[in-house]
């Protein structure tokens, strides 16, 4: 028995403007398809992941290319008709074995979206349904506050990539109309609508009921500045001695750094959740936006723990766009996390506000739950050597020991770096007595939380992972009979 197609109307971005439906169907879903560039950034995604849950297969359908030309001896069309031929091949993999696909569709399924391209070659050979959307147009309007149309009018839809001579003949004969496609086009559209002699009617919307929506008379925008999804529109002529809603204020885009604590809620600080509660957006690893609770109104954008340059820039790109953007890390965002990222790519971005909340450390965390080993000078190191080299490492590790340091030790394993804890062990004890007293921390603040007190000269590697912190202490730190662990603040 085979699976069952769904494509899915989301809507035109807020996520509360899912259908019941679609949301329902989401969830059921044991496949989820979704379209994107060649970042990988998808806006349906980030629409529908509030209704996704833990397990579904994702299917990433990465366009091969979107304005840019192309050597495929099809050219562009061909280009895109064999990608869409390979995604239809993928999809009907799971169909036949079935599963069901819900293919993800901003705005309407079958308006303007490359839903229909897949529903073209696989809805006559599978049970399917389309579920439709509440459309950008219809979003534009209630963003304006407008008509659209009323009595015997008429609206026409049209996209922006047309001749300007279509353009402005239909733009002419019509009584209300839409110009989808903005983007590159825009300066064409505005031409047509003046050369038809409807530029001072039409309005602009861009984003409509997205967190960086903005309003503005059409004749107003500079062209340089707008967006793919983004629309022109002449609302009902029998209303235009109506009083739009006034148009909301820009949102003045900007990126704030937000240390989340090492786990959950209760380790978070009051200013962190005030700048949760106003983002537009969560950037991040995975796992650390999903200790964020879900908020329909935000875009939430999930990646890879090793892509933190791309991630930087993503979120100052959407901040220039005038999205509000929190950018999230464990602990505190600037103890080998975010916020030098972020601060570094900021360079190139000299026209977007960066801030960074700070956050509880993992250390800190780990201090506490055995009493104050970090009373006196300490040296907080990485052990990872992905970004620095190992003799740095060994070296700034001998100095630490040699200076008589309390260590906190970040980065102690993973999967991939199994050797150096031993390694750094070693070069410890060149300096250090081997009673000298360790702490592993491991989840501190998580369902799995677990602390161990032991010596220099008995850790054993095998019981590091890389969700651990060590502490290891100095010669003046002390153990208690009831395992408190301190570090002396007067020095012998």
């Amino acid at each position: 028995m085979t699976g069952r197609l769904y494509g899915v109307g989301l809507g035109p971005g807020d996520p509360e403007l899912v259908t019941v439906k679609t949301a329902r169907l989401i969830g059921e879903a044991e496949v989820i398809a979704y379209h994107a560039a060649r970042h990988g950034r998808s806006i349906a995604r980030s629409i529908a992941l509030p209704y996704m849950k833990e397990g579904q297969i994702e299917e990433l359908l990465l366009y091969p290319l979107t304005t840019e030309t192309t050597d495929h001896p099809g050219g562009y069309q061909g280009a895109l008709d064999d990608f869409y031929a390979d995604c239809a091949v993928r999809l009907a993999a799971h169909l036949d074995a079935g599963r069901t696909v819900v293919v993800l569709a901003e705005g309407d399924p079958l308006f303007y979206g490359s839903y229909m391209h897949l529903h073209k070659r696989l809805a006559h050979r599978y049970p399917t349904e389309v579920v439709p959307g509440v459309t950008s147009v219809s979003a534009a309007s209630a963003v304006l506050g407008r008509p659209l149309v009323e009595r015997d009018e008429v609206l026409t839809l049209l996209p922006g990539t047309l001749p300007a001579e279509a353009l402005a003949e239909r733009l002419r004969a019509t009584d209300s109309a839409a110009v989808l496609k903005l983007g590159r086009t825009f300066g064409k559209v505005r031409d047509a609508l003046a050369e038809a002699g409807r530029l001072d009617d039409a309005w602009y919307v861009e984003r409509a009921t997205m967190g960086a929506e903005r309003v503005a008379p059409l004749k107003d925008v500079d062209p340089s500045d707008v967006p793919y999804f983004s629309l022109a529109l002449l609302t009902s002529p029998a209303e235009r001695t109506f009083v739009p809603t006034p148009a909301p204020a820009e949102v003045s885009g900007e990126v704030t750094v937000v240390g989340l604590g090492p786990a959950g809620r209760p380790w978070l600080t009051p200013e962190a959740q005030e700048a949760l509660a106003a983002a537009t957006d969560l950037v991040g690893y995975g796992p650390y936006v999903d200790r964020v609770a879900p908020n329909p109104r935000q875009r939430r954008h999930r990646t890879d723990n090793r892509v933190e340059a791309e991630r930087a820039r993503h979120a100052l790109d959407l901040a220039r766009e005038g999205a509000r953007v929190a950018v999230v890390s464990s602990g505190d965002p600037g103890v080998f996390a975010m916020a030098s990222a972020v601060l570094e790519a900021a360079v190139d971005f000299p026209d977007v506000p960066v801030r960074v909340v700070p956050g509880l450390t993992a250390a800190q965390a780990v201090a506490s739950r055995v009493g104050a080993p970090l009373g006196h000078d300490y040296c907080v190191l990485s052990l990872s050597d992905l970004l620095k080299p190992w003799e740095v490492v060994a070296d700034r590790l001998a100095a630490a020991a040699r200076a008589d340091l309390v260590l906190a030790l970040y980065n102690p394993a993973s999967r991939s770096r199994t050797w150096q804890l031993a390694a750094a062990r070693d070069v410890l004890l060149e300096h250090r007595d081997a009673a000298t007293p360790v702490v592993i921390g491991r989840d501190v603040g998580g369902a799995h939380e677990s602390v161990i007190v032991t010596t220099l000269g008995e850790l054993d590697p095998a019981r590091v992972d890389m969700r651990c912190l060590l502490i290891v202490g100095s010669s003046t730190t002390r153990v208690t009979k009831s395992g408190t662990v301190y570090t002396p603040r007067r020095y012998p």
